[in-house]
């Protein structure tokens, strides 16, 4: 086993980054208890905190491998691990000392599994989760805006992520319940939306319609510009959906963030607001003519 946790954890958080995945600010519940072990309801603490959130699973229950096995069930075939880190003392000579040695802290890690992950756990080993969701009451005014998309993708709701997969033309969505609010989850949609209008058979925008249907690299400005259209994007369905107030200060602060790493490029927020206004006029079903008019 490659001991050096430090690496392992720091692979780790960049592959989600990768991903686009960002635990710590997301605007709807599921996993908000703090992840713990189910055998011993131990909570994890630290960067292992951000490393299971970041897994997105709805339930805060993890185990090992072995663990599931004592429990008489098993971790699904193709089913990938989460490692998690732990500090371990280690004595080592030291003649300065009157003991002569010394504990010194040296980082380890293991690897655990969500209950999600796993089969045949008995029931009663697994505690009941607490609390109740939000009644969502759908807004008419974003539905509509939803359900009159041209092309629209599928939509699937469940799991705790937000993501558009360009190869399978497929939004995912956490269910509208878990959100903070009904604006919180049709402003999520609408960035997800959005994204979608850069697929080949929409508005092949670049950021999205790359090689084999896939997203641009993480990091690149082609990534970075889409982030920014998404989320303009958002603000302006949102708009028109009368819940931008909700949105205004949330995209301001996610598209500084941005700019604040692509800040000599002046052009940016220019062609973004213009690739976005062009990305909501496709879901709104407004042609160039229509836009003169108004």
């Amino acid at each position: 086993m490659n001991n050096d946790a430090y690496q392992v954890i720091t692979d780790r958080i960049i592959g989600q980054l990768e991903k686009g995945v960002v635990p710590w600010q997301k605007p709807w519940r599921g996993g908000e208890q703090m992840p713990r072990n189910l055998i011993s309801g131990r909570e994890y603490r630290g960067v292992n905190v951000f490393l299971l959130h970041a897994m997105s699973y709805e339930s805060p229950h993890w185990l090992t491998y072995k663990q599931a096995a004592e429990l008489g069930g098993h971790v699904k075939k193709g089913e990938r691990a989460c490692p998690v880190v732990f500090w371990k003392r280690l004595q080592v000579a030291d003649m300065t000392e009157p003991t002569g040695n010394k504990a010194i802290p040296f980082l380890r890690y293991y690897s655990v599994f969500n209950i999600a992950q796993c089969e045949d756990i008995p029931a009663d080993k697994i505690p009941v989760q607490s609390g109740t969701k939000r009644e969502h009451c759908p807004i008419a005014a974003a539905e509509s805006i939803v359900s009159a998309m041209p092309k629209l993708p599928e939509i699937k709701h469940g799991g705790g992520r937000a993501c558009y997969s360009p190869s399978l033309d497929c939004v995912t969505m956490p269910v509208p319940e878990n959100f903070i609010s009904g604006q919180e989850y049709y402003s999520v949609l609408f960035h997800e939306l959005t994204h979608s209008t850069g697929h080949a058979s929409r508005l092949n925008r670049k950021g999205i319609s790359g090689e084999e249907g896939e997203w641009s690299a993480f990091g690149s400005t082609p990534y970075a510009k889409e982030e920014l259209v998404a989320e303009m994007g958002a603000a302006f369905l949102s708009g028109h959906a009368g819940i931008v107030e909700r949105t205004l200060d949330n995209s301001a602060a996610y598209i500084q963030a941005w700019l604040s790493r692509l800040k000599e490029d002046r052009r940016l927020i220019v062609q973004a607001a213009a690739a976005a206004q062009k990305a909501a006029d496709f879901i709104l079903n407004k042609t160039w003519e229509e836009k003169e008019v108004e």
